[in-house]
């Protein structure tokens, strides 16, 4: 039986297995996980940010930047139905004392940027300080463009925001939008990708942006229980492509083996503008052809297909 509720019931492959016992580990909060530093310079410099750290989890990674991002009494604007607002626990306010301010969000999983701008807060002390705009790519299936997410950028920037992208499927959103991931990063200061979420990692998220605000977050990520020693094995998975998985989905052959930094920057890939093939719900990209059709009948990495984008 095939499951498609969420990418996030795929598993390991025996190839991504045998990357984890393989891996070179150390302890990451002395900075000293080899696996770990080269995953997290491959990560920043594919999202074109200046720094990166390793969390547990998307969820640890987008309270992480609201932390570093906000004080006590600040508020961040977001989606109502974003996950860092409706699926995270409260953390923002719970563990932050960050309020958080919801508008909605339209049929094309855009935030409506004009209640937006009405939800800033003046400079009062009636009201909390608004200080973060928030969106996710992809969400509820659904790829937002770069020019939606440039226009969100627009308005941070007229009021003094900062702008963070919970990108847990940002791979999916770029291989949909045909777009280099750092295009889609490039309009936030701050952006969590997840290493779970269709490209075989057991657990794990990177944390990027740029070196003052990484170095911040990682003191957050301490706080949260998140600094480890030999972390490793878990993320080394999703640098393993396979033309197997225990799921049984049917796959390429992978071509280009490696970190997400080494994703996509071949010279034909460069010169088509193709995005890169998923080989399966539990590897990352194979090579520069997307698939006509992906096993289920689906056509978009960001519908419930291989790939996730759920």
């Amino acid at each position: 039986m095939i499951d498609l509720r969420s990418d996030t019931v795929t598993r390991p492959t025996d190839a991504m297995r045998a990357a984890m016992a393989a891996a070179a580990v150390g302890d990451d909060v002395f900075g000293d996980d080899p696996t770990v530093n080269e995953l997290e310079a491959a990560v920043a410099d594919r999202l074109g940010k200046e720094a990166a750290a390793l969390v547990t989890s998307g969820t640890q990674g987008n309270l992480c930047a609201l932390l570093a991002h906000c004080q006590r009494g600040d508020e961040y604007i977001v989606g109502d139905r974003a996950h860092t607002y409706k699926y995270e626990g409260g953390g923002g306010a719970v563990l932050g004392s960050i309020q958080p301010q919801p508008v909605p969000i339209g049929d094309d999983g855009m935030i409506d940027l004009d209640r937006a701008e009405a939800a800033v807060k003046p400079d009062d002390s009636h009201f909390a300080r608004t200080r973060l705009l928030c969106l996710e790519n992809t969400i509820d299936g659904k790829a937002l463009t770069v020019e939606q997410m440039q226009r969100s950028a627009a308005l941070a920037a007229r009021h003094g925001l900062g702008h963070h992208l919970d990108g847990a499927r940002l791979w999916n959103a770029a291989a949909a939008l045909g777009e280099d991931p750092a295009a889609v990063a490039a309009p936030f200061d701050s952006v969590s990708v997840c290493l779970s979420k269709g490209l075989g990692a057991p657990v794990g998220s990177v944390l990027a942006g740029s070196a003052g605000f990484v170095a911040e977050a990682r003191k957050w990520r301490k706080m949260l229980g998140g600094g480890c020693a030999r972390p490793g094995w878990w993320p080394r998975p999703a640098s393993t492509p396979s033309t197997t998985t225990s799921s049984g989905w049917p796959t390429t052959t992978p071509t280009r083996p490696g970190w997400p930094g080494g994703w996509s920057r071949s010279p034909e890939w460069r010169s088509s503008r193709a995005p890169p093939t998923w080989s399966s719900p539990g590897s990352g990209p194979s090579g520069p052809a997307w698939p006509a059709s992906w096993p289920g009948g689906g056509s978009s990495p960001c519908g419930p297909t291989p790939g996730g984008g759920w």
